[in-house]
């Protein structure tokens, strides 16, 4: 008796993880590449009254190049170049941000879906979870993007990105 109920007890198992299997389905690899292209053109952000974030993201290989300055009353007080290119092995953007008077910066970028992104310091690529700082964005319209900026977990910056026509 004992026997026959074991066996019945694992063909019951056997039979309901081969249903959990079979419902399963497999996502389709985004196309990061293509994906990135949402973000070509010009953009900006007012953080305050009389300051705005401008951004032009151009084309470049399988990546993108970004120039951003930010004024204060029509007077620059920041800029600096980005260069995001796709690598395969990770299938994710590195980038490289250097504003001027800074240290070179290194990061990773990918979508998580086809409106959402992320993106971390590249030393964190690896575990995105553990980030102490990254960001995350979502397109929300072909002229609209928004991303947190987040530090230990905790939204430092919120940037509502619209693109400049």
């Amino acid at each position: 008796m004992k026997k026959s109920f074991l066996i019945l007890a694992f063909a019951g198992f056997l039979l309901i993880g081969l249903s959990e299997i079979q419902a399963q389905t497999t996502q389709p690899k985004l196309n990061q590449v293509e994906l990135a292209k949402q973000f070509l053109g010009n953009w900006r952000f007012d953080f305050a009254k009389d300051t705005v974030l401008y951004m032009n993201i151009e084309p470049f290989g399988t990546g993108f190049s970004i120039y951003f300055k930010t004024e204060v009353k029509n007077t620059t007080i920041s800029e600096g170049k980005e260069l995001y290119g796709y690598n395969s092995k990770l299938d994710k953007f590195v980038a490289a941000s250097l504003l001027k008077g800074n240290d070179i910066a290194l990061y990773a970028l990918w979508f998580k879906s086809n409106t959402k992104y992320i993106g971390v310091p590249l030393s964190d690529v690896s575990n995105p979870d553990k980030a102490a700082s990254k960001f995350e964005g979502e397109i929300i319209s072909k002229d609209e993007v928004l991303q947190k900026d987040l530090s230990n977990g905790k939204i430092v910056l919120i940037e509502d990105f619209k693109r400049i026509k």
